[in-house]
């Protein structure tokens, strides 16, 4: 990885902890496979600080940017995953 992850100066430790943990597992959706109730809990952390989605296609755009993943696919297929029961996803 030689890139840095989008991060708001405004943002709490906490909050940046929470993001970076989310954004790793969009990593890991592309390089490997996610745990869906993994995913659901870094999520609902994520939708903290981001809660609308105008934030967080903003983080999802900015950290595509500097990536190439997309974070946007690989919420779209844990939901799939979800409905369909499936214990693990990958993009």
């Amino acid at each position: 990885m030689s890139y840095s992850y989008p991060i708001d100066q405004e943002w709490t430790q906490e909050e940046i902890i929470d993001v970076v943990n989310f954004l790793a597992l969009i990593e890991d959706a592309y390089e490997s496979k996610v745990n869906t109730d993994d995913y659901a809990a870094v999520y609902k952390a994520f939708k903290r600080i981001a809660p609308m989605k105008s934030d967080e296609n903003k983080i999802y755009k900015e950290f595509k940017e500097v990536s190439n993943y997309d974070g946007y696919v690989v919420t779209k297929r844990f939901k799939e995953a979800q409905t369909a029961n499936e214990k693990t996803f990958k993009v």
